[in-house]
């Protein structure tokens, strides 16, 4: 696995594995890139379309992986020998016809700027903290008011029920029933 020169070791990383990889602009790459955390390594995976490759197979070559995270572009340019590299995956080959695609860039800000003009417009704003605290205090006033006027309308039909009921009129002594 390690590249050697009568005996000695030079680098970490199989040279030959990693030349014969043919990595080339507009293929669809996974790097496995060890990350120590705490005394711990781990692997972390980025994957995404290579824009570029330079500096040939020389032992400085690098390659630009670019990805689209959370709607946010994000590239990183790795080192084609470096041995925090664990290994690196070619998921899709596609044929382009440049050497360096950084026009992706561009390409991908004018898709969103096409999809914001269809876009309806939909009014959004933050309120300060005074903002807040007087519309909290409009909603409880409001909420006061009806209540009391829900106590009130209760009141007033406990006094309807309470009411004494109208009596008939009764004949008088003097007047007789016919």
């Amino acid at each position: 696995m390690n590249s050697t020169l009568a005996g000695i070791s030079i680098s970490p990383v199989n040279m030959t594995d990693r030349k014969a990889l043919g990595i080339r602009a507009g293929d669809t790459v996974r790097v496995h890139q060890k990350i120590e955390e705490k005394g711990k390594t781990r692997l972390q995976i980025f994957e995404g379309v290579v824009l570029a490759r330079k500096h040939g197979d020389e032992p400085g070559a690098t390659f630009t992986v670019r990805k689209v995270a959370s709607g946010v572009g994000v590239e990183k340019i790795y080192p084609l020998y470096s041995p925090l590299i664990d290994k690196i995956e070619i998921v899709k080959r596609s044929k382009v016809r440049r050497a360096k695609l950084y026009f992706i860039r561009d390409k991908v800000a004018r898709e969103i700027k096409r999809q914001m003009r269809r876009m309806t417009i939909v009014a959004f704003g933050t309120e300060s903290e005074m903002e807040a605290s007087a519309r909290a205090e409009q909603e409880a006033k409001a909420a006061e008011e009806a209540a009391k006027k829900a106590e009130e309308e209760a009141l007033k039909e406990v006094v309807v029920e309470e009411a004494p009921a109208e009596e008939t009129p009764v004949a008088e002594e003097g007047e007789k029933k016919e």
